[in-house]
Formats: C-alpha cells, structure tokens, sequence
C-alpha cells in the first residue's frame, strides 16, 4: 500500500515513526515549512520532517494545498491513502478525493467532542477525566468525518496538557497502525458523527494565562495543568507577573482575599475561592523554570 504521510510536531512524528516500524511503504510526507524557532530564531525543522530525512523518504512543505502544485506532486506519487496526524493545514475536496482507500486522520479526543486544534488542552482546561485518540474518514468539514476506530484512556488528577499530549502521542499511534492493517484487510468500519454532539476546542491563546483567583481551587488547578507547557498559567506574587507551571490542592480552607499569599512552606501557598492551592513550580520574567522553594530563596515573600 502506497501512502502519503502529512504531519508536523512529535505528536505526528511518533505515528510516522509507527509506520516506518512497520514496514509501510511511505512514499511522500508533507509538513508544514520549516520556520524560526526558540529564542535565536533560527529556521529549524519539524520533528516529522527530521525524521523523514533521516528515513530517504521525500519531503515535501507546500505553503498552501489550495492550489495546483500540492496536487500535482501527490498526483505523481500515486498514494493509495493519506495518513494525516496534526500536520495544520486543512485539506481541499480535490486531495480528499484523490487516493483510493481515502484520507483517514487521528484527531487528539473522543470525537465528537472537542473538534479543532487543540482538544488536548482544552480537555484539561475543562476538568475532564477520560479523553483518547480517534481514527477517522477525512471529511470537508472540520474533524467531522466517519469514524473508524477510538481507544480510550484516563486522564490523571495531576496531568499536564503536555504530558497528555506524549502519552496521546504513542496512543495515536498504535491506533493509526491499527486503522491502516484494518483498511487493508477490508474490515475498516464507518459510524458517523452525531454533529448535536459536537463541542469545539479552539486554539489556546495569552488570554487565557491570568489567573482568577476568586475560582475553585480545582478549576484554578485545571487551568495551570492545561496551559502547561504553553502558554503557561500566570499570577501576580509578591509584584512579579511568574508564570506557574504546577500547583497541587490544599486541604486547608480559604480565610484570606483570593490571590493572598498564605503561605511559604513547601511552596507558595495562594488562597483562592474554596481554599487554598500550592504553587510548586515557575518562572519570573527573564528567569528559568524553578520549583517554588528555590524560587523563595531569591524572593522572599
């Protein structure tokens, strides 16, 4: 089976990865250009694309699939299915239509829910204690296409947004080698969406990273570990703007103003709206991430 792999960060990359192990014949991957990153700006690689390199595999980065060019490559490469994982750019009806066996995606939730760009945050954002991977049938509209199989997993009490998206990594993965060995033996099955059903997960923006302190203590908590590790939870602490990386629950009430810094011992110790939460790690402007301890060593409060 010939297929095309389209995909951009490491989420993508352990699938592509997958797929190399075993024994796929990949004959293309698309990712998005290559652009500037981290502090000096340097134009650097996707992880999908490094990965492709190093495989001999053709690389191809379109700044748009809207035109005549992206279809013409993949007209020559002849794919009989498209394999798409977080790769960022949406796919027009002639690309949809070209391959023989489809385009099939694995999406970061348990579809419907959480359709868009960032259901991973945005299921930690929101409290939730189960999420998953999805493999589905690509459709026109968004993450709204047949769904062909789903695994499953817990959230735990204390996962980040970002040590969700590794493990739903590996998990989406194993569900994209599974999805392709079931295409190929004829067994793959379709079960539409229920659209009245559906919820979005728009992209996370800075607006976000305030803390309000007059929350719950548990909806404050959901918040750092769902904008961990972009853009980050923010408060103000002893009148510094830190970014907070991880807090843990207090079984101590609030007997404070939410946003009062209660405590030092073994963090920093804030009450919010129900009680108290611990901040145990951050970052001051222009400083590196530091447990709360090491922070109060430089910053008595």
């Amino acid at each position: 089976m010939r297929i095309v792999f389209m995909g951009t960060p490491d989420f993508a990359a352990k699938s592509l990865e997958r797929l190399y192990d075993d024994g796929r014949d990949i004959v293309g991957v698309f990712t998005q250009p290559d652009k500037p990153k981290n502090r000096g700006m340097k134009t650097g690689m996707s992880p999908v694309k490094e990965l492709a390199l190093t495989r001999g595999t053709p690389v191809y980065q379109p700044a748009t699939l809207r035109d005549e060019t992206a279809l013409d490559i993949l007209k020559q490469l002849e794919p009989e299915l498209i394999a798409v994982v977080a790769y960022g750019k949406i796919l027009p009806k002639d690309i949809l239509d070209l391959p023989q066996l489809g385009c099939i995606n694995i999406h970061g939730s348990i579809l419907p829910k959480y359709r868009g760009s960032a259901p991973i945050q945005r299921a930690v954002l929101n409290g939730e204690t189960e999420t998953g991977v999805t493999a589905m049938y690509m459709a026109e509209a968004m993450d709204a296409g047949d769904i062909i199989l789903i695994k499953k997993t817990d959230i735990a009490e204390m996962e980040t947004s970002g040590e969700l998206y590794d493990r739903l990594g590996g998990l989406g993965a194993q569900l994209l080698s599974e999805t392709i060995k079931a295409i190929e033996k004829g067994t793959a099955t379709r079960t539409a969406q229920h659209d009245a059903e559906a919820t979005y997960a728009p992209p996370l923006t800075k607006e976000l990273s305030p803390i309000d302190w007059g929350r719950s203590s548990q909806e404050i908590l959901c918040q750092i570990r769902g904008l961990n590790p972009w853009p980050a939870a923010t408060a103000m602490i002893g009148g510094i703007t830190c970014k907070i990386f991880t807090a843990a629950p207090t079984s101590r009430p609030a007997q404070a103003v939410p946003g009062t810094v209660v405590g030092t011992s073994g963090g920093i110790e804030i009450a919010a709206g129900d009680g108290t939460i611990m901040i145990t790690q951050l970052q001051a402007p222009g400083g590196k991430r530091m447990s709360a301890e090491n922070y109060l060593r430089g910053h008595p409060l």
